[in-house]
């Protein structure tokens, strides 16, 4: 491997520096919005839940995580992990998608959807949480 300085390498690649990235700026709904067209796109996958979310202390609840799950739906997205996605993790989609722990519950937990449920199942959660006046559309009961 020949080693150069970064002066010199400027004219023979096209270099980028952190500053030169664009970061996508998304707000909340277009968010939403990518992870539920990201979950429509194989409405009939099975997705792992987490497992009884409400019990786990909060330290434990925030890191938790499954292979296969909504949130692996999302981090998988390159668009998403641009945006601010930084992982997998319970409390790391609270923080990216702004919603709160109650309604990351009712999306992703087993008590809600079992031990698996289907990409378009989650959708139409993800909707309910997006359109909070539009619930009793999306589940059958208010909030």
């Amino acid at each position: 491997m020949e080693h150069r300085p970064l002066s010199e390498l400027t004219s023979i690649a096209d270099l980028k520096t952190p500053e030169d990235v664009k970061v996508p700026v998304l707000t909340k709904r277009e968010r939403l919005d990518r992870w539920i067209d990201l979950l429509e796109q194989e409405p009939d996958r099975e997705l792992k839940t987490l497992d009884e979310i409400e019990w786990k202390p909060k330290a434990q609840r925030l890191a938790m995580r499954a292979d296969g799950s909504a949130l692996t739906v999302a981090y998988s997205d390159p668009l998403l992990r641009q945006a601010g996605l930084r992982s997998d993790t319970f409390g790391d989609a609270v923080d990216f998608f702004q919603i709160s722990e109650h309604d990351a519950h009712i999306v992703l937990c087993s008590c809600h959807g079992g031990e698996l449920m289907r990409a378009d199942e989650t959708a139409r959660r993800v909707r309910g949480i997006r359109s909070p006046s539009l619930w009793s559309l999306y589940f059958g009961w208010f909030r």
